[in-house]
């Protein structure tokens, strides 16, 4: 098992730093597209709907 994890190229500290802030990045946009979806498709039900 030890000489698995030796052949392992593990990511710098920098690599890491920088994938996890792209995933925060990902993360924040996927939000607020997901919240600006929400509210469209809730105006046009109501707007559909009538309802008030």
């Amino acid at each position: 098992m030890r000489s698995e994890t030796a052949k392992v190229t593990w990511p710098s500290r920098r690599e890491t730093m920088i994938t996890t802030i792209m995933v925060f990045v990902m993360v924040a946009l996927a939000s607020i597209f997901f919240f600006a979806a929400d509210q469209i498709i809730r105006y046009l039900v109501t707007l559909v709907l009538g309802i008030h």
